[in-house]
């Protein structure tokens, strides 16, 4: 059961196949297909219609069984599968699985309805329309009740991977064509005689097997290889590699490959943020050669003139058409009334859920392999006809609804987002100084994860040099750091600006650069120790910090941050009256919902009340908790785990939120929580503007106050002369 040898009998089915094409050179073939994957949008654009039925029809227009200028070489069958198994493995990764779990009951219905609906009407219209025996109308059924995501390059193209209605229609099509897979297994056994305990248990437990053992060791050793290797073009070779893998076992488990890709895709989900470079280059490579080279394959295998050869076989596609496509719609608008959702939202579910490609691929090989009692396969040419053409049919209804539902959504999302204080006051704008290239993916990775997508706006990377003897040699290594810093922004398509300057003061060249480029916050890295006596702050960071009174974050991270399980959230108290609260709330829940870990809040009740408020009216698809912490004692004692990001917030001096414990801060921190990533934030607060100067301003800071130094002398003094005195007692 298997995509080529579907391909290869439907072009030995038609009296066409022999015919030699126009080109069969290799690089000919490579080169036209090409030029329709340039042109089709171009054309299609003009048209008003979806570029991708550009692509199937483009495909019929060039195919053996149309102008015959193209030979289906080997490349469409292999590019073909990939790209099939590339459409369910983006619809697994691009899933949102928070709203995967709140909305299992609706998925799981809208599954049912869309798998049943069909596949009763498919049947009765086989049996009595068609004149079908009951064995070939359950393979008619099987077929109908399924469907692929065709049309689910246009859902990403529009930016709406993550939209209710997508989420269930890419989970209601995956649980249709797993039921439909597994009653046509057990129609198929039952045919051949081989439908008994043995069979089935053998069956329940590979999938069972292999569903548990990819879900055990996939997050293991993905989290394991990207802890070590960043390097881009390994990332994405394992990615792939473990995508195919996932379908090569599906197959040989019994259910198609199209499954164990699905499978895949949800696993690797919370790895692969949808902001990510990697992302990126996995949607970018896909949809601009294994998808579209997938759909011309597909047009290829379209013969439009069978329509004309004789009325039975027009009735047949007519039948087909019609009931597969109005048994899906009924599924689709029942659940979206009973749903309560928007009509674009039900014209989405329709859309999505009505194409047949793939599960109609392999279910034809299942009744190609089956024979009748008079020596014929179950599966004949009118059938075979007519299932490749409603295979077209289905694909352009899909597209063009899903392109309409589309535009729909995002016309009623803008009307909505217009209204929203952060499309129209938000000054965000975020700086990254950037001194040292180990550090210069991970912020760059953050601000693009913190970033809001909607206001689509730059980052501005700024590396400052000392204005000494060196400052030559410092300088090249900025510009590298600043050129690696750059890529890695490009490669998530964000656009970066660079700056590289020299200063006397590194602290003040930073402020200039702020204050020069209106920056709204800061992501820097924290201070590299050189030795055990060096400051935890360095040299210039804590002047950096009285000086500017807007967000700061410094930030350690020990792994990638796509590794990351928790973010924990400590906060101090009466930092809900700071005038960047929400700024920060909305940051990290920002970075929560694009890496899909659970964050964890830690503090009074009154802040986290407001915290939880401010969470589930703008992103209640992050998966939250809230936890009292009474006292800033506590801090020490919070459970941090080397794959958990520790968030520490707290005050500048003078601040209300400030406390005299913040002194001891770097003491803390490093005595209990060096082994795990960190940020230590610093937000928006009321203070004086940084380039104003008053007598009663701090002009030097320095790690801990002499109180504080007092206050540990005096601590370790008298503990050094109490372990004495027990000692003394315990020879005495």
């Amino acid at each position: 059961m298997n995509y080529e040898l579907f391909c290869t009998f439907a072009v030995e089915m038609t009296f066409l196949a022999s015919a030699p094409a126009l080109i069969s050179d290799p690089t000919m073939i490579f080169f036209v297909v090409l030029l329709i994957i340039l042109l089709a949008p171009i054309v299609m654009s003009r048209l008003r219609i979806p570029h991708i039925i550009g692509m199937v029809l483009a495909g019929v227009l060039v195919g053996q069984l149309g102008l015959n200028i193209l030979e289906r070489d080997d490349s469409f069958v292999l590019f073909g599968r990939v790209g099939l198994l590339y459409i369910m493995f983006l619809a697994g990764l691009e899933m949102n699985l928070s709203d995967l779990r709140k909305n299992s009951t609706r998925m799981l219905l809208f599954g049912l309805l869309t798998f049943f609906v069909p596949f009763v009407m498919g049947y009765l219209m086989s049996v009595t329309l068609l004149g079908y025996s009951s064995a070939a109308s359950m393979l008619v059924a099987c077929i109908l009740s399924s469907n692929t995501l065709i049309a689910y390059p246009v859902v990403t193209r529009y930016g709406l991977q993550k939209h209710r209605s997508v989420v269930l229609s890419v989970g209601s099509s995956m649980l249709a064509l797993t039921l439909a897979l597994l009653v046509l297994a057990a129609f198929s056994a039952a045919y051949q005689g081989e439908a008994n305990a043995r069979f089935w248990l053998l069956f329940i437990g590979k999938v069972a097997l292999f569903s548990a053992g990819a879900s055990y060791v996939l997050p293991r050793l993905t989290r394991w290889f990207f802890k070590r290797y960043s390097d881009a073009v390994m990332l994405y070779v394992y990615v792939l590699s473990v995508v195919f893998l996932s379908a090569a076992i599906s197959d040989a488990c019994g259910l198609e490959g199209i499954f164990g890709a699905f499978l895949a895709g949800l696993i690797l989900n919370r790895f692969i943020p949808d902001v990510s470079p990697l992302m990126n280059r996995l949607e970018f490579i896909g949809n601009a050669l294994f998808i579209p080279y997938f759909l011309i394959g597909v047009g290829m295998l379209i013969d439009v003139r069978i329509m004309f050869h004789d009325g039975a076989t027009a009735w047949i596609v007519a039948c087909m058409v019609f009931f597969g496509t109005f048994g899906k719609a009924i599924a689709a608008y029942l659940s979206c009334l009973g749903f309560r959702l928007s009509l674009p939202s039900g014209h989405m579910m329709f859309g999505l859920t009505t194409a047949h490609a793939a599960g109609s691929i392999a279910m034809v090989m299942v009744g190609m392999d089956l024979m009748t009692t008079d020596g014929s396969t179950l599966v004949d040419k009118p059938m075979l006809n007519g299932v490749v053409m409603m295979i077209l049919f289905t694909c352009i209804i899909s597209s063009i609804t899903v392109d309409r539902a589309s535009r729909q959504i995002l016309l009623r999302e803008k009307l909505r987002a217009d209204d929203l204080p952060e499309k129209n006051g938000d000054d965000e704008k975020i700086m990254l100084p950037l001194q040292h290239a180990e550090d210069a993916d991970n912020l760059v990775k953050l601000a693009i994860l913190t970033r809001n997508p909607r206001l689509n706006r730059g980052l501005i990377g700024l590396n400052v040099v000392l204005d000494d003897a060196m400052s030559d040699h410092n300088q090249n290594e900025g510009r590298r750091v600043l050129e690696q810093a750059e890529k890695t922004a490009t490669s998530a398509d964000v656009r970066m600006q660079t700056q590289n300057r020299l200063a006397t003061n590194i602290a003040n060249g930073i402020k200039h650069a702020f204050k020069e480029n209106n920056a709204s916050e800061i992501i820097m890295g924290m201070h590299h120790r050189r030795s055990a006596g060096d400051s935890f702050w360095g040299d210039y960071m804590q002047g950096l910090i009285a000086d500017i009174n807007r967000q700061v974050m410094i930030c350690r991270f020990n792994r990638p941050l796509n590794t990351l399980r928790r973010i924990v959230v400590a906060i101090p108290s009466r930092v809900e009256f700071e005038y960047g609260f929400y700024r920060w709330v909305e940051r990290l829940s920002r970075l929560a919902e694009n890496l899909g870990c659970r964050i964890v809040f830690r503090g009074r009740l009154n802040c986290l009340e407001l915290i939880e408020g401010y969470v589930q009216g703008h992103h209640p698809q992050v998966r939250a908790d809230y936890v009292q912490m009474e006292h800033w004692k506590e801090l020490t004692s919070i459970d941090v785990n080397d794959d958990h990001l520790l968030v520490v917030i707290t005050a500048r001096m003078g601040t209300v939120s400030y406390k005299a414990t913040f002194e001891y801060l770097p003491r803390e921190l490093t005595q209990h929580y060096d082994h795990c990533s960190l940020i230590i934030l610093y937000p928006d607060q009321n203070g004086q503007p940084q380039d104003t100067m008053t007598f009663t301003a701090p002009q030097h800071q320095t790690d801990e106050s002499a109180y504080a130094q007092l206050s540990e002398w005096l601590r370790q003094h008298f503990l050094h002369k109490s372990h004495l005195n027990e000692n003394v007692h315990d020879n005495d």
